[in-house]
């Protein structure tokens, strides 16, 4: 069990720094931004939360990518390894293109839809913003994919590398850039050191000793064959986020009802907790690559390895719910919050550390649900589990944000109650129903 734990934290660490790295980047794009103006803000915040959602398009092929070369690595295969990296690209080569071309031909209703016809110059900035930033779209697909190839190869540390290299780059180039060209120089700045970084990562593909051995191999089947095996895998993952994004913009309008300043609070709060839950996520994405390549070895090490996985991330929840109710009243000064919504925003994040508990052992043992190609189950359990959260949250809303934490506990306790109850069947389940089983 100690050596499952030394790899989860092996492999977890190097997410959570390139996780961490994208979000700082983001703020102090924000800060650059907001020298131009209210509507130059609005217009980046609607592109940053539309790319948030683009995310889960490319968690198709980018996490299907990683699961199945994990998979292929562990039973030492490369010809299965040259299959899943060909599938891969195969969807990326499918998708984007209708990402692209759909985005810029819609920005402008997009843009209107989100911000409002009488936004102001909000909209027209927008709009000027997904001009450059949905062809770029193409770059950070890229990217993604070519992160989840290496993580399969049980590589985490180049792409924190790469995650660093890009978002150091435009925290250098974001105050040119926007200084010459306003919000368009924002956009610009983003796509452009992405392109740095995504270059550096196909020379990291042609180094990587795993990957080089199975480009000299046959494929184990063909591109249509190997397309259709990535999104089967890669499908119930990317559900399994845009469920989440979505139940959380419900939950923002639900907050709504109680007024301005709780969901001013609420935002704050909400950011800061991404530092803990980007730490669950971190251990989910090892848990995932880990039990993966051990399936792939024939090993069943799925129960030791998600009772690593829950102990590491509980232990993380842990703390950070004890941190978060100790440090409240600085986090929110911090931020300069005004009396009222400091109140508030002390107020959730004292009572939201039974949610980040259960939500940080949940998350993790996520992980082994996705390596064993167990995602269509844990995507009915995120269904089931949105399902309850979003009526609780709307009829606990009269006792404020803390029944808002209270409607997050209670649904994310029958969250992990069935995930824990799926996981404990599991090791009964047949490999035939994976979609590791290579077609006949």
């Amino acid at each position: 069990m100690t050596s499952h734990r030394k790899q989860l934290i092996s492999l977890a660490h190097p997410v959570y720094f390139s996780l961490l790295a994208s979000v700082a980047s983001g703020i102090i794009n924000t800060v650059w931004v907001s020298r131009l103006g209210g509507a130059a803000v609005a217009a980046v915040a609607v592109a940053t939360n539309t790319e948030n959602v683009l995310l889960g398009v490319a968690l198709v092929f980018a996490s299907g990518t990683t699961v199945l070369v994990a998979h292929a690595g562990g039973a030492r295969d490369p010809e299965a390894v040259r299959a899943a990296v060909r599938g891969g690209w195969a969807l990326f080569t499918l998708v984007t293109p209708v990402v692209v071309a759909g985005g810029l031909l819609l920005r402008g209703p997009l843009a209107e839809l989100v911000l409002g016809a009488d936004g102001g110059a909000a909209p027209a900035l927008a709009a000027a913003y997904f001009a450059i930033s949905l062809p770029g779209m193409a770059v950070f697909f890229a990217q993604q994919l070519v992160d989840g190839i290496l993580k399969g190869t049980g590589d985490t540390r180049t792409p924190m590398r790469l995650a660093l290299l890009a978002n150091g780059l435009i925290l250098v180039c974001d105050p040119v850039l926007i200084h010459l060209y306003g919000v368009r120089g924002a956009a610009l700045s983003t796509v452009l050191c992405r392109c740095a970084a995504l270059a550096v990562g196909l020379r990291a593909l042609r180094r990587n000793a795993l990957l080089r051995t199975a480009a000299r191999a046959r494929p184990a089947e063909p591109v249509p064959a190997a397309l259709r095996r990535t999104l089967t895998c890669g499908l119930p993952m990317s559900a399994d986020f845009t469920v989440r994004q979505g139940g959380a913009l419900v939950l923002v309008a639900i907050v709504a009802r109680i007024g301005v300043t709780a969901v001013a609070a609420y935002a704050i709060a909400y950011k800061v907790m991404y530092i803990a839950t980007m730490a669950f996520y971190a251990v989910r994405q090892a848990a995932s690559i880990h039990t993966a390549h051990t399936r792939g070895a024939g090993q069943d090490a799925r129960r030791d390895i998600g009772r690593q996985a829950v102990l590491l991330s509980g232990a993380l929840g842990l703390t950070s719910a004890a941190l978060f109710a100790a440090t409240a009243p600085w986090i929110m000064a911090a931020f300069g919050a005004g009396p009222d919504v400091a109140h508030q925003g002390v107020l959730f994040l004292r009572c939201v550390g039974p949610y980040l508990l259960l939500m940080a052992c949940f998350i993790a043992l996520g992980g082994v649900f996705e390596g064993s190609g167990g995602a269509p189950a844990l995507l009915r359990v995120t269904l089931l589990g949105t399902a309850v959260q979003l009526p609780l949250a709307h009829a606990l809303s009269p006792l404020g944000l803390p029944g808002i934490c209270l409607a997050l506990a209670l649904a994310m306790t029958l969250q992990y109650g069935f995930a824990t109850l799926l996981f404990g069947r599991s090791r009964n389940r047949e490999e035939s129903k994976t979609p590791f089983t290579r077609a006949a």
